[in-house]
């Protein structure tokens, strides 16, 4: 019989699952909603299952914890790869399903949340979530506010099989997001009861850790435009156009702290240092993992506008301007556009070509451009409060499976 509510230590239990082969979005999310949770309850542990390389590189609050599974990175043609296993794929994959599925089997979690990929990378936790389903173990799916352009979303979801598990596996889904953004399913065929499980949290609101941080130490003393890449594993166009902004000597007013990301390949990250070395308005960071200091104390952001990126924007209240990528997603381009339709923000499109005039021009413009906070959005940033009261109303009823057998006692 599975443990009750309480578990055998007096305390409840979720599990996070995130693939993470690549990035640092999942991570950071689920980091951040595992951290807000174990703030707002008592004796609640939270165990993250991730692929992260670099996930040991962040710090965890006390009853946050992780279990690293090996490494996988897609490759360009869409493949995937062990990241340092001298495996093959395959085999990979069968020892990364093992893992989760014996972690979430002695772990025994009350609630088991996935981040973006109902099924896991290649369908590596389909087992797992059948086997905490028929334990009556509430299954969420998380879902940021944009997925995809529908003509790619519904492909893909098709091929992977996503609707089955999400009618018959997930108790509810929710949207880290607001309708009024976007709707993470548009063009996606779902029935009503798929949809009835739906639930839009609203963003995250990122706060400065209480942690001591090096990259706090690192902030320049004069006012800065904080220009970040994210991962940095697809971001040397955006960082390359606003150095060459700098480079011709524009007047910019503000000196530029550049954050290039741990997954920026090391040619480009040492030919960015280089250039940089020569700018007296411009200084690097190779890796903050603890960014909200930064975005905190800067004038302006320049981002491409991934899923945390835009959150900590909203959050410290920051005029922004987003360069999205196109390729090989539209999620960035499709979030940055509903969000500067909707007077949060301005972006500039790299298709119409990377012109230095341009990106100098919106940069001396960037401080001069409305705050998110003067644009009423209800319920904008109420994303981990949300979370925090589903999951605590989830943690009040028993689960299912013993319900079961209480029936059948009485019976």
């Amino acid at each position: 019989m599975p443990k009750d509510n309480l578990g055998s230590n007096g305390g409840t239990r979720i599990l996070i699952y995130s693939h993470d082969s690549f990035g640092l979005g999942h991570l950071r999310r689920c980091r951040a909603i595992a951290h807000s949770l174990v703030g707002k309850i008592n004796k609640l542990s939270v165990l993250i299952l991730s692929g992260s390389p670099i996930i040991g590189r962040f710090d965890f609050r006390a009853r946050v914890d992780f279990v690293r599974i090996p490494g996988v990175i897609k490759l360009r043609n869409g493949d995937y790869t062990p990241l340092n296993l001298h495996l093959d794929i395959e085999q990979t994959m069968e020892l990364r399903a093992s893992i989760i599925q014996h972690t979430a089997d002695v772990f025994d979690p009350d609630i088991c949340i996935v981040d973006k990929e109902p099924l896991g990378l290649r369908g590596e936790v389909g087992q797992t979530l059948k086997m905490l389903k028929a334990r009556g173990i509430p299954l969420i799916l998380g879902l940021r506010d944009v997925m995809d352009e529908p003509e790619l979303l519904v492909p893909e979801w098709e091929r992977k099989n996503v609707i089955p598990a999400l009618e018959e596996l997930y108790d509810e889904i929710w949207v880290y997001g607001l309708p009024q953004v976007y709707d993470p399913l548009t063009g996606v065929a779902i029935s009503e009861s798929i949809r009835r499980k739906m639930v839009y949290t609203g963003y995250l609101k990122y706060q400065v850790p209480a942690a001591p941080s090096i990259a706090s130490t690192s902030m320049p003393e004069t006012p800065y435009i904080l220009v970040t890449a994210g991962g940095g594993g697809d971001g040397d166009a955006m960082i390359d156009w606003v150095l060459r902004a700098y480079e011709s000597n524009s007047k910019i007013p503000h000196p530029a702290l550049v954050v290039l990301g741990p997954f920026m390949q090391t040619d480009l990250q040492e030919s960015f240092l280089t250039r940089i070395e020569k700018l007296e308005d411009v200084n690097a960071l190779t890796f903050a993992s603890h960014i909200e200091h930064l975005v905190k104390g800067a004038v302006g952001i320049v981002a491409m506008g991934g899923y945390n990126t835009f959150c900590e924007i909203l959050s410290f209240d920051k005029p922004s301007l987003i360069v999205p990528r196109t390729r090989p997603r539209l999620e960035q381009y499709i979030r940055a556009h509903r969000a500067q339709e909707l007077g949060l923000l301005v972006t500039l499109n790299q298709d119409n070509g990377r012109d230095t005039q341009r990106m100098a021009t919106a940069l001396r413009q960037l401080t001069q451009q409305n705050r998110p906070s003067e644009i009423i959005l209800p319920g904008l940033l109420d994303g981990l409060s949300n979370i925090n009261r589903l999951v605590a109303q989830h943690l009040t009823k028993p689960r299912s499976s013993d319900l079961a057998v209480v029936s059948q006692l009485t019976t």
